[in-house]
């Protein structure tokens, strides 16, 4: 293993945020610089050293509000990564030096879910930063399965800290698009056009999507979008639901576009958003649900029937899928590194705590600086 230390820096969450139930006591969060050892490569493994990770709503869901992971902290979070095998086990050997992008979701090929190719929802999946033991993307190195790679074959300037948010960010929406059953012509809504939903908005104009609407409450990620395949944006700032929706019915009459079968995906992770995207669906329309918030809502499921309309969660991208996203970032056709910006790890803490106030408009990925 030449050029690979005896042990992997890393960040590693000591604990999660806690709040008591009874009390309301606050325990915060804990992230600490440590070192834990470099492992013994099982068959199939590679060792690949970070060149950059993203920070994701995910892990903030994790730090900030409890939510639990497969594995107990202490652990390393971040799942969004990139970065260069340095170390093969014997039978992967082709591996070596290729730079990669590694899934944030791996699955385990053997189940009868990923035989029926839902294997983006494996039972038995790995997930760097939840259920791959301690180890994960905020750190130097981290040793991940070879058969799930995507190779960075020709990424030209594009630096390959930046090709982090393929793992998540730009392959998340693939996937819902995908789930979503996109065709050619579809009509389609975004709620929420931040770090996952700008990419939302792309890909489906990408994919053929005739009519794409992007809501946010954000004037400038609305401006932004309407350079980058957005048809229409909302305001929603202060909005109640039934405004947005008649803004909407009024672009759709002015275009002669049809009030059935639209296609709405649900980014914010938000209450308002969901709330949003549930009082837009209608007859044969679909809700994808796509980003995570830890809130309920209230519905009623009848609307679902009345209107044969479909609610469909959807998680993570299969990794076949990640040549495609890539090829679409490389050849230009989504509009990438003006919506990511690099940062060095060494500032996760005040990272980490500027994302959860306040969604960047650039997703923030940290590079290794141990």
């Amino acid at each position: 293993m030449a050029n690979v230390p005896d042990t992997i820096q890393t960040w590693q969450m000591i604990q999660p945020f806690k709040k008591d139930r009874d009390t309301g006591d606050v325990t915060p969060g804990t992230l600490k610089k440590t070192q834990i050892p470099v492992p013994k490569l099982a068959p199939g493994d590679v060792l690949v050293q970070v060149a950059g990770c993203g920070i994701c709503h995910t892990d903030l869901g994790y730090y900030y509000y409890g939510v639990p992971t497969v594995n107990k902290p202490p652990l390393t979070l971040g799942h969004e990564i990139s970065g260069t095998v340095v170390a093969v086990a014997d039978d992967v050997q082709a591996w070596m030096g290729k730079e990669v992008i590694i899934p944030a979701v791996m699955p385990c090929r053997k189940c009868l879910l990923c035989k029926t190719g839902r294997g983006n929802r494996c039972l038995d999946q790995k997930m760097p930063g939840n259920s791959m033991g301690i180890y994960g993307g905020f750190s130097s190195h981290i040793p991940v399965p070879a058969i799930d790679l995507c190779p960075v074959t020709n990424r030209g300037s594009i630096p390959l800290e930046k090709l982090a948010v393929v793992a998540d960010a730009a392959t998340t929406p693939f996937q819902a698009a995908k789930r979503a059953d996109v065709n050619v012509g579809d009509h389609a809504i975004v709620i929420g056009v931040g770090g996952v939903g700008q990419y939302m908005v792309q890909i489906l104009k990408a994919l053929g999507c005739a009519t794409v609407i992007a809501v946010d409450i954000n004037q400038e990620r609305l401006d932004i979008m309407r350079k980058n395949g957005a048809d229409f944006t909302v305001n929603s700032m202060g909005k109640p639901s039934k405004e947005v929706s008649g803004e909407i019915k009024a672009f759709r009459k002015e275009n002669g576009l049809p009030g059935f079968g639209w296609k709405i995906f649900e980014v914010s992770g938000s209450k308002p958003g969901q709330e949003l995207g549930l009082a837009l669906l209608s007859f044969t329309g679909k809700l994808m649900v796509v980003g995570f918030g830890p809130h309920k809502v209230e519905y009623s499921i009848s609307r679902l029937m009345a209107f044969d309309a479909e609610l469909i969660g959807t998680w993570g991208c299969l990794p076949e899928y990640y040549p495609s996203v890539l090829g679409m970032i490389t050849s230009g056709k989504i509009n990438f590194e003006e919506f990511v910006q690099t940062r060095p790890m060494s500032t996760i803490v005040e990272s980490f705590d500027e994302a959860h106030k306040k969604s960047p408009d650039q997703r923030i990925v940290l590079v290794p600086d141990f």
